[in-house]
């Protein structure tokens, strides 16, 4: 199947044409929800370090209230007989420990297709209801911060998915992506010979700065040996540096671990559950 390198998602050639006037609805969408989006930290709760020093939210430090302990992972599987059977899926973690604390699932039909650049809206419907459902019975492990399957600001239009629900969960979002974005003169290779540059050193990153100047997000190998980097950018109220270092405490493997666990236990469930409810 064809893979999308702007939202990273694999889809059908027959999935991907929508009529112009709902892509032009979705642009408003898009555009009207941005104007709420917070690319900075903007958060009650501090992170630790292995220092015992804390990051607090610069914009929200007075209210600081503990540690950053639940960190949300949402990812989203699709039958293979069926494409549109999707199963969305939400873990939370204990940041301390990395083992799953709470999780839930939702198998569904989707009748939205998938189109290029917007993929929240076939998406984060059913990642939002998973939240709204954890959030009204008032579980005490509702996450502080979410990671998810798919990009941030590293999107054509400077809003992908993670900012998406960020902004409409009003939740702390980092944006994780296995394929970059190819926007502003990115470009896989260039990636490439800058981390190259690097050598093979644990963790190593670079930043991802466009023609522009702008800064998209940061490529990091996040595994020793590892030869494929994650992609990570802002969702919302979470700055780059502090979306790293998140990205850096959560990851045992390629993948952060939130996101890592709701896609294994997303495939999983979706094999042994595919009835639409």
């Amino acid at each position: 199947m064809e893979r999308d390198p702007c939202d990273g998602k694999e889809a059908s050639p027959a999935e991907t044409s929508w009529s112009p006037e709902i892509q032009n609805h979705w642009i408003e969408a898009q555009d009207s929800l941005k104007r709420r989006l917070v690319t900075e930290d903007d958060f009650t709760w501090k992170l630790a370090t292995n220092t015992n020093t804390a990051t607090t939210s610069a914009l929200g430090g007075g209210g600081v209230c503990g540690v950053l302990k639940y960190v949300g992972g949402v990812d989203i599987s699709f039958s293979k007989d069926d494409p549109s059977i999707a199963c969305g899926t939400l873990v939370v973690l204990d940041l301390s420990t990395l083992e799953v604390v709470y999780n839930d699932f939702s198998v569904v039909r989707l009748h939205i297709p998938y189109v290029p650049g917007f993929l929240a809206f076939r998406e984060a419907p059913i990642l939002l209801e998973l939240l709204e459902k954890m959030k009204n019975c008032a579980h005490p492990f509702y996450p502080q911060l979410l990671m998810v399957d798919g990009n941030g600001l590293l999107h054509p239009r400077g809003f992908g998915l993670a900012c998406h629900l960020g902004v409409l969960a009003n939740l702390p979002t980092i944006g994780i992506g296995k394929n970059l974005h190819h926007v502003d003169g990115l470009s896989q290779s260039r990636v490439r010979q800058l981390l190259e540059m690097k050598g093979n050193l644990p963790e190593d990153i670079i930043t991802l700065s466009g023609d522009s100047g702008s800064i998209w997000g940061a490529a990091m190998r996040s595994t020793q040996g590892s030869f494929k980097p994650i992609f990570i950018s802002v969702g919302h109220r979470v700055s780059l540096a502090t979306a790293v270092k998140i990205v850096k405490m959560t990851c045992k493997y390629r993948v952060p671990e939130p996101i890592r666990q709701a896609d294994v236990r997303s495939r999983d469930y979706l094999r042994k559950h595919q009835v639409v409810q």
